[in-house]
């Protein structure tokens, strides 16, 4: 099994993202495309068996991990990066992982090359107004009134504490006895780099113009219908349950999987997953 290797490439406009790559080119592409506040860190234990069946292409999306920060943010700018990445790399179809942050960077570039698509595969993301729960009042109330006093209720996370938080809220002690401190923080050291946590604030005001491509995503995923593969964990805290349905609906030829983790699962079901995951490919490339 292929570990994966570290690469960093340059984009048109300047910018460096650095990226893993394992696996054998001439076999179906997978795109893992990480969320906050992590890198393509977390999918560290996955690569290796997904290199199996599948050329693997990770990379740490602008301001995250050892990727440059981006001199304008927005998710269509992380998808534009993302896409001149697969671009330089003569990356042909791919199947996308699609998880929190990452989620809108993968339908941008789904949505631009809907043929290029091989599958979907779900690990707690959000396309659907179903998956805002009550903890989302702040947020929305930013996005609907970008005042200071909104802002601060909508980025009070981004501390070392909200960044732990992504990997063990609302998990059950004996699952997050099984997380290791080192992510959360790697994590929060690469945010206090400058134009990390501008990045962050950055992303956090532009998911609300994401949340109002819902419709036009619900549209792809009608007349599309890729091929789609849902990994979640029951116990995310900022991801509603109910989100797993609305997924169900959209997509009702979708295998899904409900684990007993949180917003990170592979921190705690990796071996699982990518189990899961390779099947997929295999199958749904036969």
């Amino acid at each position: 099994m292929d570990p994966g290797t570290r690469h960093r490439i340059r984009l048109s406009g300047g910018t460096e993202l650095s990226f893993i790559r394992a696996g054998d080119a001439a076999k179906p592409a997978v795109l893992l495309l990480h969320g906050f506040p992590t890198s393509a860190r977390s999918f560290r234990d996955v690569v290796p068996k997904l290199s199996r069946a599948a050329y693997v292409i990770a990379p740490d999306l602008p301001g995250s991990g050892d990727s440059d920060v981006l001199p304008a943010v927005s998710f269509t700018a992380f998808g534009a990066a993302i896409l001149e990445l697969l671009d330089q790399l003569a990356i042909g179809p791919r199947y996308i992982y699609l998880h929190d942050f990452g989620a809108p960077v993968g339908f941008h570039i789904a949505m631009q090359a809907p043929e290029q698509v091989l599958g979907l595969i779900i690990q707690n993301a959000n396309a659907h107004r179903t998956g805002f729960g009550p903890q989302w009042a702040g947020t929305m109330a930013y996005w609907s009134q970008p005042s200071a006093e909104n802002e601060k209720a909508a980025t009070a996370h981004l501390t070392f504490e909200g960044t732990r938080d992504q990997y063990i809220a609302n998990v059950p002690s004996d699952v997050a006895a099984r997380v290791s401190s080192k992510g959360w923080e790697e994590d929060w050291r690469v945010m206090c780099l400058p134009g990390r946590m501008e990045t962050q604030r950055a992303l956090i005001k532009d998911y609300g113009n994401y949340a109002a491509r819902f419709d036009a995503i619900a549209e792809y995923l009608a007349r599309w219908q890729p091929p789609a593969l849902m990994l979640w964990g029951r116990h995310d805290a900022f991801f509603d349950i109910a989100e797993t349905l609305s997924w169900i609906q959209a997509l009702p030829r979708m295998e899904a999987h409900i684990f007993d983790g949180g917003h990170l699962l592979l921190e705690t079901h990796s071996a699982a997953a990518a189990s899961l995951m390779l099947d997929f490919i295999t199958r749904t490339d036969q």
